[in-house]
């Protein structure tokens, strides 16, 4: 039997909760979130909590970017489910929320909504899918500076043991908070660490990137630290990613493993490759269009800047990881060049819908790049990695409104337009120092 509210708020209470937070993350990629006193946890599922329909463009500096459709008139609700409440800090109890009407139905820009129709789609077609998710972030120190200053090794046992109490923090935070920590480890730049997730159904491993983003930054603060998810968070240092894993499965099994194409790759394994990058011109606005997302996306970088895939290339935008011992959950494929500043609920959506939609076209699968596509005797062709060009990718886009619907391309293309009028001119210094904590939880 489902756990009443009465007996959540009792549970709660006796682990010292006092507040509930509800929150959204809006298409410039923003969580925001309101908070009631614990008792009130029950209406923040039964009616909700009232919002501005501007929530959905609002901009990463706090600017707004009113469309034609949404002004300053309306209101809407953010609804929780209680059974869905994490503790996130002492008192602190969070879930993620729904954007609904105020008569209780969802709203076109909620994104959440938009993954979970598309996890029904999948459904509806006989597949079970998985998402895992990889986040990469920069701890800064409390004025928004290099969190150290010493020589910083990869990787390096003497770089992580240096944060050793913030690791053991952070396993035991995202322990009681119930987020399947399944890696963590202290990555290529400086100060930069990652969080590997355990993988999960679609708006799940959305909402746990959500989760591990909002208890990154609570532990960093408990240590004198903050955490950036800015794609670049200083001109010239490594970018951070936010890779999402994607698996399927039929009633056969696997769709990326047990045929008898490449790496076992099955036909409508291979066709669900072959839809994401089929896609990638029109969505990379999605996956990586804010501001400073051109500066992550370059050969070189392992972001995945190139339209093609290849068996555990770093290079390639889908990485494809075989069925091996060496892989616990099985072959998946890694989209790679997806970043933080991006909706996590809004990616998931654009990825999974752009593999079965390669999937209903039996698209072919492309030739594998296995090396650098750089120096590939075949190179892909080039995505269109700078903001206008990606934003003008989306908007000229039937397949971004088929697969994404009107309305969410109008947002997200509000949001992203008004960033590159305000910041497209500025040096690269300037933009990544204003906009190093924007995506921070």
């Amino acid at each position: 039997m489902p756990m009443s509210n009465d007996d959540r708020i009792d549970e709660l209470r006796a682990e010292g909760v006092e507040l509930v937070a509800g929150s959204v993350t809006d298409p410039a990629g923003v969580t925001r979130a309101k908070y009631v006193p614990l008792r009130r946890l029950g209406d923040f599922q039964r009616s909700g909590m009232g919002v501005s329909p501007s929530w959905s463009v609002f901009c990463v500096d706090s600017g707004i970017a009113f469309t034609p459709t949404i002004g300053v008139d309306g209101d809407l609700r953010i609804r929780i489910d209680p059974a869905d409440t994490r503790i996130i800090d002492t008192g602190v109890a969070w879930a993620p929320g729904n954007l609904t009407d105020q008569a209780g139905d969802v709203v076109p820009l909620c994104l959440r909504s938009l993954l979970a129709k598309s996890e029904q789609a999948a459904a509806g077609r006989g597949l079970t899918v998985q998402v895992g998710a990889e986040l990469e972030c920069t701890m800064l120190a409390p004025d928004g500076g290099p969190a150290s200053v010493e020589p910083w090794s990869p990787y390096g046992i003497r770089t992580s043991l240096d944060r050793s109490a913030l690791l053991v923090d952070l396993a035991a935070t995202a322990e009681r908070a119930g987020l399947m920590i399944e890696q963590i480890h202290t990555e290529y730049g400086h100060d930069q660490l990652e969080v590997s997730l355990a993988p999960t159904t679609p708006v799940a491993a959305a909402d746990a990137v959500i989760l591990a983003r909002i208890v990154l930054g609570r532990v960093a603060a408990r240590h004198g630290l903050r955490i950036s998810f800015a794609p670049v968070p200083f001109e010239g240092a490594a970018g951070n990613g936010a890779h999402l894993h994607l698996s399927l499965t039929d009633k056969q099994g696997p769709l990326f493993s047990g045929g008898e194409g490449p790496h076992g790759i099955r036909p409508a394994g291979g066709s669900a490759i072959a839809g994401v990058i089929d896609t990638l011109p029109d969505l990379i606005g999605v996956y990586a269009g804010s501001a400073l997302s051109a500066l992550r996306l370059k050969p070189g970088n392992w972001a995945g800047a190139a339209a093609c895939w290849g068996l555990e290339n770093r290079e390639a935008a889908v990485r494809f990881i075989a069925a091996t011992p060496g892989s616990p959950h099985g072959a998946n494929v890694e989209l790679k060049l997806i970043d933080p500043s991006a909706n996590p609920y809004l990616a998931a959506a654009a990825f999974l819908s752009s593999a079965l939609r390669g999937i209903d076209r039996e698209l072919e699968l492309p030739a594998e790049i296995p090396q650098n596509p750089a120096q590939s005797a075949t190179v892909p062709p080039p995505l269109p990695t700078g903001q206008r060009a990606a934003l003008d990718a989306i908007e000229s886009s039937t397949v971004a409104a088929e697969l994404l619907t009107p309305e969410v391309v109008e947002a997200l293309l509000a949001v992203r337009r008004y960033e590159l009028d305000t910041y497209g001119d500025r040096p690269p210094a300037e933009t990544t120092q204003a906009l190093r904590l924007a995506w921070s939880c």
